[in-house]
């Protein structure tokens, strides 16, 4: 079984959409139903989540890049929460599908340590991955309400994720302990300065998972664009679908530039 792409929207710019942990494409619905009439989408169920479940690719980002990039046309990527990750992967390994890179509340290196002062705590990250082989629904549950946390309205968003994490059914366990580890142990920041396509940083300046600074610091290591969601939190295309598309739009006037 091959990856699901599902393709939307009717504009001029080609766009691939890679969701985060433990969802899958359809959560970003607000955001392709704000770019549709600008950009033509293909919008990646990454392996082991929703209809993408038995593929068998391996969630590895550099696995994931390529088989996305033999997918679909040359094109701008946006890449939300863990699915930047894989974006970034595809912007330095697959330079010529990748056109342009959107960061949407995700950076090159997701957990803190002595060398980077804004990151996840690495005790929480892997405490999820300990916790997924006892009670699987309450850890998906736990983070879900890390996403939520700093929103306008962290219990409708909580409520709206609920409700969307398993509309596609359950992702794989493997794939979400691989996910973990990829939060765990993957940094590009060296890399960041060798980027060649034009860039986009988009934060939600009350996230509680990915710092805005962090966001900050990479867009300049990028030569990239930094733009800040002011009331939005993680998950910033849900109320703020318009804005994120504001943001987005100096990127998708380069695309033909």
């Amino acid at each position: 079984m091959s990856l699901y792409i599902e393709k939307a929207g009717h504009g001029p710019v080609p766009l691939v959409l890679l969701h985060g942990w433990a969802m899958h494409g359809g959560v970003l619905a607000p955001l392709v139903d704000a770019l549709a009439d600008h950009c033509t989408m293909h919008v990646v169920d990454l392996p082991g989540h929703g209809w993408s479940r038995d593929c068998g690719l391996p969630l590895e980002p550099s696995a994931c890049a390529a088989a996305i990039a033999q997918a679909t046309p040359p094109a701008l990527w946006l890449g939300w929460s863990l699915g930047g990750l894989i974006a970034l992967t595809a912007a330095l390994e697959q330079a010529q599908q990748v056109r342009g890179l959107a960061m949407l509340c995700a950076t090159p290196k997701f957990v803190r340590d002595d060398s980077w002062p804004w990151g996840g705590d690495a005790t929480m990250v892997h405490q999820l991955a300990l916790d997924l082989e006892t009670d699987y629904h309450a850890t998906i549950d736990r983070f879900l309400a890390l996403e939520a946390m700093g929103s306008a309205d962290p219990r409708a968003e909580l409520r709206r994720l609920r409700e969307l994490a398993f509309a596609r059914g359950e992702p794989e366990l493997r794939v979400l302990q691989e996910g973990i580890r990829i939060l765990e142990t993957r940094d590009l920041r060296a890399q960041l300065p060798s980027l060649r396509q034009p860039s986009a940083w988009i934060a939600g300046r009350r996230d509680r998972l990915v710092h805005p600074q962090a966001m900050e610091w990479s867009a300049q290591q990028a030569h990239g664009r930094y733009a800040q969601i002011d009331h939005a939190g993680h998950a910033p295309f849900f109320a703020h679908a318009d804005e994120v598309a504001q943001a987005l739009q100096p990127l998708l006037d380069s695309f033909d530039e």
